[in-house]
């Protein structure tokens, strides 16, 4: 064999080496970020609430005029959500976005961001001392 031909084989066999493993990368990568993507997606409808009943009360002011987003980085802020960006895909998915009530709200960890909107949206009344008396 001449050097020619042994470097063309060489060069034949590395560029193949190198096509698989970008192939085999690529499926990783793929693979990967559709596990993140589900898993996100699962977790919109599913996400927990912050902590166990009976939780921490926290007094929440919404304002005319909050963003999705914005509302979503104060009730991370306020430790009423574990993840910011979550919370966004939450609110953008509920059926309370458009009917929330700038107000200042009586929330609590132990609530579902789904619940929180509720009381935001005027959908349930928030308990008043009277209400727990009786």
């Amino acid at each position: 064999m001449k050097a020619k031909q042994i470097q063309e084989i060489v060069t034949t066999i590395l560029s193949a080496v190198i096509k698989i493993l970008i192939v085999v990368w690529l499926a990783n990568f793929i693979y990967t970020k559709a596990i993140e993507a589900y898993d996100f997606g699962y977790r919109v409808f599913t996400e927990p609430a912050v902590s166990p009943a009976p939780g921490r009360d926290v007094t929440f002011a919404l304002t005319e005029g909050k963003t999705g987003k914005a509302l979503a980085e104060s009730l991370y802020e306020k430790g009423l959500v574990r993840d910011e960006k979550l919370a966004f895909a939450q609110i953008m998915a509920s059926e309370y976005r458009e009917s929330l009530t700038p107000g200042v709200y009586e929330l609590n960890t132990s609530m579902t961001l789904e619940e929180m909107m509720a009381v935001m949206g005027g959908e349930v009344e928030e308990e008043t001392e009277e209400d727990e008396e009786e």
